[in-house]
């Protein structure tokens, strides 16, 4: 299956030395052997539970015919085609995903031979009220104007005016990330605009640090770019102006300070504690899933 986004073609190194350990631990258990715990185990794709069958079902997708991928999507899976924002976000184009299963009842009672599944409901786990509130910030003119140099990189990759190894899609979109997050992350010489995403979540964090200060209530902000670096990064700027405002240095940590699970979990600990009332946190280093309800 190909030009299907959000589906590889190419294995990984470390998801073949999974299965091959997988389909060794079947051989010498007569596939009693294994046990997977997880409360994602589709995440991202829907192609992830045909790689969660291969691991725990291979033998089973085998006796239907469908262990190889490309069956398997065409028995349970359908591509749907729609009309989405471009990379450079001036326009539209048409994209096609693997996002819509059929044959359902037939799927779940094979997936359900593997998978015991409990939702939150049967689970009738304490779950907060969670208050939602998107914040709109207006761009600057020096964004506006970047804005349109994106347009034009995008019409000469296209048209093949530039090597791909000097500008591509993927260096228009991350760029283009890095503009929305901030404009001081295309050019640091640029000005730090008063009322940017990343100043309104300033004064938004220090608004709620000082309102909850006998609580000693933690918030998190998670921020996947710009992560703590020599030079200028999003994370040591939120950190600069917070102190700068009163909030004590020692009260704000990044997760990136934690070299093992040890100093990870000493990290958590601080902030259930309220000892640490303001954490950075980037998805990719946030491993487990924790209770932070401080004290």
């Amino acid at each position: 299956m190909r030009n299907v986004a959000g589906i590889t073609s190419t294995d990984s190194q470390k998801s073949s030395d999974m299965l091959m350990k997988c389909r060794y631990m079947d051989e010498i258990t007569n596939n009693k052997g294994l046990v997977f715990a997880t409360g994602t185990p589709v995440s991202n794709s829907m192609a992830e539970l045909y790689t969660m069958q291969r691991y725990l079902q291979y033998d089973e997708l085998k006796k239907m015919k469908l262990q190889h991928f490309d069956s398997w999507a065409s028995t349970f899976g359908e591509t749907i085609t729609a009309i989405e924002l471009n990379p450079e976000g001036n326009g539209y184009r048409s994209k096609t995903r693997f996002a819509k299963f059929y044959n359902l009842p037939e799927l779940m009672n094979t997936v359900k031979g593997f998978m015991d599944i409990k939702t939150a409901d049967v689970l009738n786990l304490p779950t907060p009220i969670a208050h939602y509130e998107t914040i709109k910030t207006k761009p600057t003119e020096e964004q506006k104007e970047i804005l349109e140099t994106f347009s034009e990189r995008a019409d000469k990759v296209r048209d093949k005016q530039v090597d791909s190894s000097v500008d591509n899609m993927l260096l228009i979109t991350n760029d283009g990330k890095k503009m929305a997050l901030d404009q001081r992350l295309i050019n640091p010489l640029l000005p730090d605009d008063p009322n940017s995403k990343v100043n309104t979540c300033i004064k938004n964090v220090f608004s709620i640090w000082d309102k909850y200060k006998d609580k000693k209530s933690a918030q998190l902000i998670f921020c996947d770019m710009s992560t703590p670096s020599s030079d200028f990064n999003i994370y040591d700027d939120i950190k600069t102006k917070l102190i700068d405002m009163g909030v004590p240095e020692n009260e704000i940590e990044f997760i990136h300070k934690a070299k093992n699970n040890m100093e990870k979990d000493a990290i958590f600990d601080k902030v259930r504690k309220g000892e640490i009332r303001v954490f950075l946190v980037q998805h990719r280093k946030w491993e487990q899933v924790l209770m932070l309800k401080t004290n």
